[in-house]
């Protein structure tokens, strides 16, 4: 079953879908967001099309992992979509993320895949 994967942010939210069995993630798009309050017709549309088993949302630390304003956002968000959608979520280290989501040339839906990608990277072959 896939899971979806989000880059956080407090104006758009990068979005990338994964499939855990095979190992591999792509960029879906982004969804636009105000204060961090998604678009909540743009991702029950995704969440529909996708009908993910999880979700998995980027955790923006610091380079000494302790958390920030943004890290603590990123989890309100997280507390929103997993009681709106009854799904859970999961958070993965986002550090750097952004850069190599640019190195790729791409966005937000860039950096969601290279979050979910540090995911995938985190699950044992056992759980795949």
């Amino acid at each position: 079953m896939p899971h979806l994967a989000f880059d956080f942010g407090e104006k758009t939210i990068g979005v990338a879908v994964t499939e855990p069995r095979a190992g591999t993630a792509s960029p879906v798009g982004t969804v636009r967001a105000k204060d961090g309050i998604p678009v909540w017709a743009a991702l029950d549309a995704l969440v529909r099309e996708w009908r993910p088993e999880g979700f998995v949302v980027g955790l923006p630390l610091n380079m000494d992992d302790t958390e920030s304003e943004m890290s603590r956002a990123a989890r309100r968000f997280g507390g929103r979509i997993g009681r709106r959608y009854g799904i859970g979520v999961t958070f993965a280290d986002e550090r750097l993320s952004t850069f190599e989501a640019v190195g790729r040339g791409g966005g937000h839906a860039t950096a969601a895949q290279v979050i979910a990608e540090t995911w995938l990277g985190t699950l044992g072959s056992d759980r795949r």
